[in-house]
């Protein structure tokens, strides 16, 4: 009896172990392996109310360029092994965006440099708070916290397929706490096998009222 008792605790200890969540570290090392396996080229656009800017999506490994015209210019954000590099590409050359440019808005858009440059995947004061569901999908729920005067958020709640792993949803907070943009994956698609992005609704807040003040939406075409 006394044997069979100490079977049963010991088998519990290890179903307790399986079950234990991964750390926010190995999450966010598994979005940046699968972001740096992609490889694609698609049609996308930004569309906000009358304003629709398209652009040419290029994913080759580590290397992600957003393409635009008129003017001719492309994003270009390089994720390396422990942090992400965003630069500017025109007929001058090229330029790396530095910090204090984060909050620069693409093409009139909500849309961010700091947006587009993932540097959060990076952060290292990450913890787990739990798990939710995002459009029937299981994730975990992550809180990053920016390091000190190098971003516009002061903290950031992630949301990551734990089959995937796959960005669901995104929220940034001020430096007041307050809600100050939300990501959030509408729909995906099917592309050569492999599910991925169709469209993400971006909504920017007003943080004293917390109502949305613009809704912006990156589609991805086949």
């Amino acid at each position: 009896m006394k044997i069979h008792s100490l079977f049963l605790l010991a088998v519990a200890a290890v179903a307790s172990a399986v079950a234990a969540p991964p750390s926010a570290k190995e999450i966010l090392e598994s979005v940046r392996l699968q972001q740096a396996q992609q490889q694609m080229e698609l049609e996308g656009q930004l569309r906000e109310e009358q304003t629709v800017v398209p652009f040419r999506f290029t994913h080759t490994g580590p290397v992600i360029r957003y393409s635009f015209s008129k003017p001719d210019e492309a994003l270009q954000l390089r994720l390396g092994e422990n942090d992400s590099r965003l630069e500017v590409v025109t007929n001058d050359g090229v330029e790396k965006i530095a910090p204090a440019q984060f909050d620069h808005k693409i093409r009139g858009t909500a849309v961010t440099y700091e947006d587009l440059a993932l540097r959060f995947l990076y952060w290292p004061n990450a913890k787990v708070l739990g798990d939710d569901t995002i459009q029937l999908v299981d994730c975990w729920r992550l809180e990053l916290r920016a390091p000190p005067r190098q971003s516009q958020y002061s903290t950031v709640r992630l949301w990551v397929q734990k089959d995937g792993p796959a960005i669901m949803k995104v929220q940034g907070y001020d430096s007041n706490g307050k809600l100050s943009k939300r990501f959030t994956v509408v729909s995906g698609q099917k592309i050569e096998g492999r599910w991925f992005l169709k469209q993400m609704r971006i909504e920017e807040f007003d943080p004293g009222t917390g109502k949305v003040k613009t809704r912006t939406y990156l589609e991805i075409k086949k």
